[in-house]
């Protein structure tokens, strides 16, 4: 077939034209290679730049925290001279720098974040003077573990208890210095055995943690229709109620010690499962097959600190637990409670409980806010200890900053 001169000539400009985009199109993406190559060296140089800096800036970061330690270590020493160094610890010193720290935090870190590393700054420093030794309710892996973790820090020496009543004999008998121990859940109201133990001990209210509670179902199992056994302690079986009774109906379950007991025994059993918090998944190396399944997402438990030291002195923002019983008539409460309110004092919880020695007659737990070397405070109990049957001041100590989300 002939192709005429007009087609051959129609066919080398298109051969022509199509070589000249290609040429253009090469052109581009040479020139788009080229820009990479300029902009990754600008990037890189950039990165370089900020890097250096963080680096410089992270040597002027540790210089300052050993100058810090040191002078922590001045201060112990200083406690020694003058006989003052079974006060380690001062719970109304940390509050204060942890709540101005938060009140100068301009960001970009968050609150809670600057909160938690000043507070381990300072476990540390604090170590260099003496360990501190602080029991919780046990074994590793608990809830309280976490809130005593958040408090005192990772320098402190954690040591895991059995039961509330051996956290409370450790600190009495000296072998530890501090307690962490559970009294109220937003859920469930409060942990009676702590508030019985209050009565009697010796020990004083020197701090608080509020600590939010997510719970999570822990298992090796891979399928929820595998679990047919979940262990808990019985607060977090309550804790997560509804949601163990639609998604696991059929499942048995079993109330245990701790948290941590119930993801011991879910590691170790085919079928089971566990319902506890991160420390035990991260501890005890248990998936989560259901995350946060708390009924109630404001879930918080409120921990208490106790030592033999009352916290001598106000933070600025205090709380004051006492106990108390009124005679028993008619309108004894309202009368017995009155100096609170006429002192100007606002009290933020009022628990009854029966009163252990007497039958039908009850003891009141109230927490009011200050301390009790503020004026209107002091008013107040020296009132109320003229018109209560009984009355026994728990301790004055730093509200909490907040919850740990």
């Amino acid at each position: 077939m002939m192709i005429s001169a007009p087609e051959m000539s129609h066919s080398i400009r298109f051969r022509r034209e199509s070589e000249k985009h290609r040429d253009r199109d090469w052109d581009k993406a040479e020139k788009r290679r080229e820009d990479s190559v300029y902009m990754n060296e600008e990037f890189q140089g950039k990165l370089a730049a900020a890097r250096s800096e963080i680096d410089e800036i992270d040597g002027r970061i540790l210089d300052l925290l050993n100058r810090r330690a040191r002078r922590a270590q001045d201060v112990g020493r200083m406690k020694m001279e003058y006989g003052e160094e079974g006060f380690v610890y001062r719970p109304e010193r940390e509050a204060q720098i942890l709540r101005r720290v938060r009140e100068s935090n301009p960001g970009p870190l968050s609150d809670d974040s600057v909160t938690l590393f000043f507070r381990e700054v300072m476990s540390a420093c604090l170590s260099l003077e003496r360990v501190l030794s602080v029991a919780f309710l046990g074994p590793p892996g608990t809830f309280s573990e976490s809130a005593a973790t958040s408090h005192f820090g990772h320098a402190a020496r954690l040591l895991p208890q059995l039961s509330i009543d051996a956290i409370f004999q450790e600190v009495e008998a000296g072998h530890a210095d501090y307690a962490v121990v559970p009294i109220e859940n937003s859920t469930e109201g409060a942990i009676g055995r702590t508030m019985d133990l209050l009565m009697s001990t010796p020990l004083h209210i020197c701090g608080e943690v509020l600590l939010r509670i997510h719970q999570h179902l822990l298992s090796k199992e891979d399928s929820l229709s595998r679990i047919e056994k979940v262990y808990s302690h019985a607060q977090s079986l309550a804790q997560c109620h509804e949601w163990l009774k639609r998604v696991l109906p059929d499942a048995q379950k079993i109330p245990m010690g701790s948290n941590a007991q119930a993801a011991q025994a879910a590691a170790s059993e085919p079928g089971a499962a566990a319902v506890a918090g991160d420390a035990a998944a991260e501890h005890y190396g248990l998936p989560k097959l259901a995350s946060r399944i708390e009924d109630e997402p404001n879930n918080t438990t409120r921990f208490i600190v106790l030592g033999k030291h009352r916290s001598p002195s106000p933070s600025g923002n205090d709380k004051t637990s006492l106990v108390m019983s009124a005679p028993n008539r008619t309108g004894s409460l309202g009368y017995l409670l009155a100096p609170i309110s006429e002192a100007g004092v606002s009290m933020t919880r009022l628990e009854s409980r029966p009163a252990r020695h007497t039958l039908w007659e009850y003891v009141f737990f109230v927490d009011i806010d200050g301390h009790s070397e503020n004026g209107n405070v002091r008013n107040a109990l020296d009132e109320l200890g003229r018109r209560a049957a009984y009355l026994k001041i728990l301790g004055s100590y730093p509200a909490a900053l907040s919850s740990l989300s």
